[in-house]
């Protein structure tokens, strides 16, 4: 185990807020803050001096917004964790913030305990999603498959099993493994498909996923 403090740093275009979250940081002897920055661009020349091992990120920045900023960071030091802190909760900030390779979000409002642990939990390699945050991915994946169902209902009138078989098979599912996870029996599935076939025109299952691709863009 080592004894090395992890080292931080702290992004934030409102250089007052970044020095308060600094200081909660520094009360703990196991981190150390090596320094602010203001923009992702600030961020990067001084993670390229002196690599951080976790980056608290403002989300909305000047310059270069936490998502970009982010992506380059994973992209240039694939090993710094990145952790975006804002105060804004909007879910597809989340999941571009996330899909670019950050650790995590946390919201401003976070006590100072807790935004310690975050910080480890980070450098260990968990993923920090607070409560609320989960619940707006989730509500957000929700959206995003309620608008594919439909929009796959428009396109070739398909019963709602047939679009959730349609999707299944779009997404690389064999028909066992349709069959399994619907419970449906073999010859079932084989006669969903085949009517997807006939409802998206295509003589094969590449012809049917190409026609769902489609109809969802």
């Amino acid at each position: 185990m080592t004894n090395e403090k992890i080292k931080v740093l702290v992004v934030d275009d409102q250089k007052e807020l970044s020095e308060e979250i600094a200081d909660v940081i520094r009360t703990d002897t196991g981190l150390e803050v090596i320094g602010t920055a203001v923009d992702g661009f600030d961020a990067l020349e001084k993670i390229r001096v002196n690599p951080p091992d976790v980056v608290l990120l403002d989300i909305r920045m000047p310059n270069m917004n936490g998502v970009v900023a982010t992506q380059r960071i994973k992209t240039e030091f694939p090993n710094v964790k990145v952790v975006i802190l804002t105060t804004f909760d909007d879910s597809d900030y989340i999941l571009n913030a996330i899909n670019n390779g950050a650790s995590g979000y946390l919201l401003k409002d976070i006590g100072g305990n807790a935004l310690i642990s975050a910080v480890k939990n980070a450098y260990e390699g968990d993923t920090i999603l607070p409560a609320k945050i989960a619940r707006r991915i989730a509500d957000a994946a929700k959206h995003v498959s309620a608008d594919r169902e439909l929009r796959l209902m428009r396109a070739f009138g398909m019963s709602d099993r047939e679009v959730e078989i349609a999707l299944m098979v779009y997404e690389g599912f064999t028909n066992r493994q349709i069959s399994a996870a619907l419970k449906l029996s073999d010859g079932t599935t084989r006669n969903y498909v085949s009517a997807i076939y006939v409802k998206t025109n295509s003589e094969n299952r590449a012809g049917a996923v190409a026609a769902i691709k489609a109809a969802l863009q």
